[in-house]
């Protein structure tokens, strides 16, 4: 955990180190670890959110209040919340920086990006702030996928995308893609109503090892046919689903690769590596099960 002595950490708060340790010895917060040394350490996390309570209260019992109710740092979903209520994408740059500088690209994206991103859905009356924050995610993700190295493995995933466009669903999509090109996979994103002869065409070019349906808007009729435009095609590839993307409110055949990213780049991984995770199976091309009621 990064953090930094008592003389930083006051110059940082803009109050003098015997401030912030009566601080400490009053309200036990921010509350230091202490070195092998005894030195203290204070976390930049505890830091950064005091700081910024105190701006706003002036107060510091309200101010230590309101950083433990936040829990929140410098690279916190809440921060990103903040800055997508601001209107600011500089600052929503700006946190995904910070986030860069101690978090990988694929945690950045499951630990700070993709929980803000719900969060700013599930608000009511925050409409304009949520188109915003989708498409300041988008630009950066696909700005993320340029950056990208070149693909390391001969295996190819191909993504077929049933979200509305503006939509935290289709985040989690380009996020699956972004995070299996840089886990070295080629992989091809493509909306999920093409038609069949696109289907089989981008199925040629690809020659993929694994299909993932994705997203919250298909039906069963267009899965259908998707699976119709596999077999025609002869295609080798199994079929998978993420986040729950089958239409299906009953079993049915198509493995999963979970509802994390992290989950399902690493089982995907795992499959083409030849390992058997415990959350998907290994088989040919799956077959949709009648629809249960």
């Amino acid at each position: 955990m990064s953090g930094i002595r008592t003389n930083a950490a006051a110059e940082l708060l803009g109050v003098s180190p015997n401030t912030l340790r009566s601080w400490e010895r009053r309200f036990g917060y921010p509350k230091p670890r202490r070195t092998s040394g005894g030195h203290r350490q204070y976390d930049l996390a505890e830091l950064e959110a005091l700081r910024r309570a105190l701006l706003e209260t002036h107060n510091i019992s309200s101010a230590i209040e309101v950083a433990r109710q936040r829990g929140e740092g410098p690279t916190s979903p809440a921060r990103l919340v903040e800055a997508f209520d601001r209107f600011d994408e500089t600052i929503a740059d700006r946190t995904m920086e910070e986030s860069l500088a101690v978090r990988s690209v694929e945690r950045t994206v499951d630990e700070l990006l993709l929980p803000a991103l719900e969060t700013a859905r599930d608000r009511e009356g925050r409409e304009a702030e949520y188109e915003l924050a989708c498409r300041w995610a988008t630009g950066w993700l696909h700005a993320m996928r340029r950056a990208a190295p070149p693909a390391t493995r001969r295996e190819g995933v191909l993504l077929f995308d049933s979200s509305p466009m503006l939509d935290v669903e289709a985040i989690h999509v380009q996020a699956l893609e972004l995070a299996l090109r840089r886990a070295g996979f080629r992989v091809l994103l493509l909306s999920m109503g093409l038609a069949h002869e696109r289907v089989s065409r981008a199925l040629r070019a690809l020659d993929p090892v694994a299909i993932v349906v994705c997203g919250a808007g298909a039906t069963l009729d267009v899965v259908g046919r998707l699976v119709y435009s596999v077999r025609q095609a002869d295609a080798p590839a199994r079929i998978f689903e993420y986040r729950d993307a089958m239409p299906v409110s009953g079993t049915h055949s198509i493995p999963s690769l979970g509802t994390r990213l992290h989950e399902a780049t690493a089982t995907m991984k795992a499959l083409v590596d030849g390992r058997r995770p415990d959350d998907a199976a290994v088989e040919p091309i799956a077959r949709l099960s009648a629809r249960s009621a």
